[in-house]
């Protein structure tokens, strides 16, 4: 359990370099609360364990016990970070990380796999109308209007096309803005998707829907966003 805490401390605040101090303030903040979780859970079993057994368990002076605790927990705490920022680093290398092109002028680029798939053409000339794939030290075009959804994970906005999942750091919000709102709408706080790949619209409790497009993946719809769907898809 205080593994997945540290798993989600990292990537809601990543060891980025621009936002370093911050992040390791927060996440000294959280070292403490990850000691306190760790010895209240370990004094709280062996509490119940003695018990048991007709005894007292007694943790001992306090604050020189907790401080030496935490000496030992702020370590394991930082390898930890460490450990998932590496690991996630790894992964997008090997999965390939995109960022959106200001100018379209770059066909003399590889394709990505899904290059075969018929062209799109740009609603407007201001948008950037493509993205880069950093992979394996190549770079790959793909059509920005090839986006079936974004949705969004930490610091970054996940780009599924094709099949594939590119992360693109970036929030949703400032991808929406990026994005032509004749062929995409935001469905949920943490999704956004192309109108004409979505396959099907399955209703779900308290106005929520379900989305699935023709890849295959399920996106969330809230009720906030449902009667603008509604009005597009008619459209």
């Amino acid at each position: 359990m205080l593994v997945a805490l540290v798993g989600w401390a990292e990537a809601r605040w990543p060891l980025r370099w621009g936002e370093l101090r911050h992040h390791l303030f927060c996440h000294a903040g959280l070292s403490v609360a990850y000691c306190l979780l760790h010895v209240g859970g370990m004094v709280a079993m062996r509490e119940a364990v003695y018990a048991l057994q007709g005894a007292d368990y007694d943790f001992g002076d306090w604050p020189r016990e907790l401080l030496y605790e935490y000496l030992k927990d702020a370590r394991s705490y930082a390898l930890l970070v460490v450990v998932f920022h590496y690991s996630r680093s790894l992964m997008r290398l090997a999965q390939g990380e995109a960022r959106l092109l200001d100018e379209p002028d770059v066909d003399a680029l590889p394709t990505a796999s899904d290059a075969a798939l018929p062209a799109i053409a740009p609603t407007d000339a201001r948008l950037p109308q493509r993205f880069v794939v950093r992979k394996l030290g190549r770079e790959f075009i793909v059509e920005a209007e090839r986006i079936e959804a974004a949705l969004a994970s930490g610091n970054y906005a996940n780009l599924h096309v094709g099949g594939a999942v590119y992360p693109l750091r970036s929030t949703l919000a400032q991808l929406e803005a990026q994005l032509s709102t004749e062929r995409f709408l935001r469905v949920h706080r943490s999704a956004i998707v192309r109108i004409d790949a979505i396959a099907s619209v399955a209703a779900g409790e308290g106005g929520e829907a379900s989305l699935q497009l023709r890849s295959g993946l399920v996106v969330p719809c809230s009720r906030r966003y449902r009667s603008q769907l509604k009005d597009r898809i008619k459209g």
